[in-house]
Order: structure tokens, then sequence, then C-alpha cells
């Protein structure tokens, strides 16, 4: 899990708090640090004019756009759809739909269409290869997208019409395996934006609109959950609530079933995500640096089995303030993972033989490209390079979102609240809230 995920873990936490309070000097020793971060990782804050022009001629009649589009796309407007996302989220691009039938579940899982308008002859294609993903500063975003199109025809905002790429997957309710995958394009009109918390209130109140929808897809992601871990998936956060836990195990599912399809159906390259695994003795150092901990203890029968086990037993069980460090004691011994045109392999973390990226286009290149790829049927040919750009500039930005965190932390300042909720300058110190 990413810095950037875990703080979305956390969103949500605050809302109905006002913004932190931060004095003048403060606020510019941040915009400096920012500055810094921008040159050393080179992060483009500003899009160039050219970019800027293509974008604004593009969101032009779009609307009339849209309804054209239904007469060539499946329509999936009557059908009940939502997004749930960070309170703070600047954009939505991901709505689910669910149904239980006799023998099946039928989950639906909705992305925005960006490949609908961003495309590899295009300067915002050129663009998001340059940047390679969204950088999450707590409190600053840099698209990798220009926001007027990413937060607007390309975000899924409830009650408007908006095109969607749809991953239909048909569940057996014996195993949870995919009966069918059916990948084509929508037209959708999602119903409601709810944040992690007033999901998680939805869930709670037989009365609220969306409460049965969101409590059957609740009932199918705990199942994936537990599965997930049984088969040895590992769970680094086995204390994420109820709507994190719905979300999650949702984009998981049509991530693997997307390239799963690209793979077995298709026989063709993508950007598949490869996380490589780590040595036995890097496993067994991991270990013992877990079983030392104070409170902390793998159960015997998780010794000598599979590692992944071993942590996720461990953290079951663990109190709450050894959490951090036994994800620090994985983490260190963890390859990094990366983006290649073929899943060799497999995701070690999380057991699959094959993954990659479909579920957040407007801020992963990775994303993108493979929507490109499953419409199209076409691969671009720097495809090799095109991954590797993908890597490093994830790496990157995890840096610097861990540096500007370090800071923030160094002058007595919680990310994860100004992530949530947000800044206000003021200009007495005494009315500052630095020692959150």
């Amino acid at each position: 899990m990413t810095e950037s995920e875990d703080a979305q873990a956390q969103a949500g936490t605050a809302e109905g708090q006002g913004p932190v309070r931060i004095t003048e000097a403060l606020a510019d020793a941040l915009e400096e640090k920012r500055e810094e971060l921008f040159a050393e990782f080179e992060l483009r804050d500003k899009f160039p004019g050219a970019v800027m022009r293509e974008a604004e001629r593009r969101v032009e009649n779009v609307q009339q756009e849209i309804q054209d589009e239904v007469a060539i796309r499946k329509d999936l407007r009557d059908l009940t759809a939502w997004t749930t996302d960070p309170a703070d989220a600047q954009d939505f691009d991901d709505a689910i739909s669910v149904e239980q039938r006799e023998e099946e579940y039928v989950l639906w899982v909705h992305i925005a269409d960006v490949s609908h308008y961003v495309h590899p002859d295009s300067n915002m294609w050129e663009e998001a290869v340059e940047r390679g993903n969204t950088v999450y500063l707590p409190g600053y975003t840099v698209h990798m997208l220009p926001p007027m199109l990413a937060e607007t025809v390309c975000s899924l905002v409830p009650n408007e019409d908006r095109l969607a790429h749809t991953v239909e997957m048909h569940l057996d309710k014996e195993n949870l395996s995919f009966e069918t995958i059916d990948i084509y394009k929508s037209v959708i009109n999602s119903d409601e934006r709810l944040t992690y918390t007033q999901c998680e209130n939805r869930l709670d109140d037989e009365d609220a609109p969306l409460h049965e929808e969101n409590s059957l897809a609740f009932e199918l992601a705990d199942q994936l959950h537990e599965q997930r871990k049984e088969d040895g998936s590992l769970v680094l956060n086995p204390r994420r609530d109820r709507a994190h836990t719905l979300i999650e195990e949702s984009m998981l599912k049509a991530n693997k079933a997307v390239t799963h399809t690209l793979m077995w159906d298709r026989g063709v390259e993508a950007m598949y995500r490869v996380h490589p695994q780590p040595t036995p003795d890097q496993w067994s150092k991991a270990l013992q640096e877990i079983q030392e901990l104070d409170g902390v203890s793998i159960p015997g029968d998780a010794w000598g089995g599979d590692p992944r086990k071993a942590v996720n037993a461990a953290l079951e069980d663990s109190p709450g303030r050894s959490l951090d460090k036994i994800q620090r004691a994985v983490l260190k011994v963890m390859p990094r993972a990366k983006y290649m045109n073929d899943p060799f392999g497999g995701h070690h973390a999380l057991n699959f033989d094959i993954y990659g990226h479909f579920t957040s286009p407007i801020r992963r290149l990775s994303d993108l490209i493979n929507h490109w790829i499953v419409h199209e049927n076409e691969v671009p040919e720097n495809l090799i390079e095109l991954c590797d750009r993908a890597s490093n500039r994830q790496k990157d930005a995890e840096t610097a979102e861990r540096n500007y965190k370090q800071f923030m932390q160094d002058h007595r300042l919680d990310p994860y609240a100004v992530n949530n909720r947000g800044v206000e300058v003021v200009e007495d110190p005494e009315d500052a809230d630095h020692d959150l």
C-alpha cells in the first residue's frame, strides 16, 4: 500500500471539523518546500498552454457528444450506481453497481472513460506520459490530467450522464470465481456521491437511501476479503473500515478481471503490475523482527508456512501500537512492484498470478494505457518504455509525498489532518494548530 493510499484510508475521519490553522510563515515554508520537490523530482505543477487549450476544446459541446454516444454504447443509466471516495476527493473515477441473483452476484465497476477524451495523438496524452501519475501532497494536488477534464467530463458526478468503461462480472456464489467477464463502453448516471463516512452511515441506517445496495456490496466485498486472506494475500492494514473494504475489494476484482481477460482471452501485452517476492532469508528476518515486538506473537502453526499468512495472523491479534512496526518490518524486505509488459512472476503481496491497474485512469498512466489497449486492442509500440516511465514516476511521486509529510511533521503539523480538512492561514501564531 502506498502512502497516498494510507492517507486515503484515514480520510473521512475528520469530516465536519474546520480547516487546520497555520501561520503565514509556515504557509510560505510549505510553498518553498513544494517548489524544491517539484524541481528535485521534475514534477510539472503547471500545464503547457497547448495542453490547456486542447483540454478546453475537448470539453466543448460535451453534453451533446455524450447523448450521441448513447446510440453506440450500452445504456446503463437506469442501473443504480454510486461513487465512494475520500471527503476531499476532487474527481470520481469509479462507481459500482451490484445485484444478487439465485446462484450468482453481479458486480459492475464503472470507470471513467478517459481514453475517449485522451488518446495517443493528443497533447494531453503526451503530457500524461511526462507526469506518469497524479501526485497527492497533503493539501496540494499535482494532476496528471488538466483539472478541467479530470474534474468535469471524466468525473462520475451524480445525476449527470457520463461515459464509462464498465467491467461486468458474474461471480459464482459458492467460490466467487468469474463465471463471465464482460468489458464494454457504457453511459451511466451515478445516483449519489458518498464519502467513506457517509457509506459507513448508510450501512448502519436501514432507512437510508442506498442502504440495501451498500449492504449487499459489503457482503460481497467481505467474502472477497476473507477469501484473499485464506489464499495467502498479504493484508497489511487489517483494521480498515467497511467502506474502504467495499471499494478496495471491488476495484481489486475489476483489475484482476481486466488483466486476466487481456492475458488469457486475448494474449496481448499490456501494463501488468508485477511484484517480486522477498528471498526466504529476507522473509525470515522480517518474521523474526515481528516476533520480537512487544505484545506481538506469530501463532505456532503459522511458522514454516506461507510468510504472508504468518504476517496476517500477527496483525490480526497485535495491539494497535504495533501495527506500524509490523508494516515497516515487512516493507523493509519487500521489493518494489513495477509495471511490465507481461505478467511473469505475478503479484506476490496480493498472491495474484496476473494483475494490473484499470480502475484509476484519471490519476495513473498505467490505467489509461490499459483502457486504450482494452478498447482498441492496440498495444503502443513503446510499451516497455512506458512501463519503465510509469514505474519511475510512481517511485518519484511516493518519495516526494513522503518527504513533504516528513517536512510537515518536523514543523508539528499533522499531514493527515491537512489532507482531510485543508488549511487556513492565520495572522496570530497563537491561533495556529501546529501542535496537532
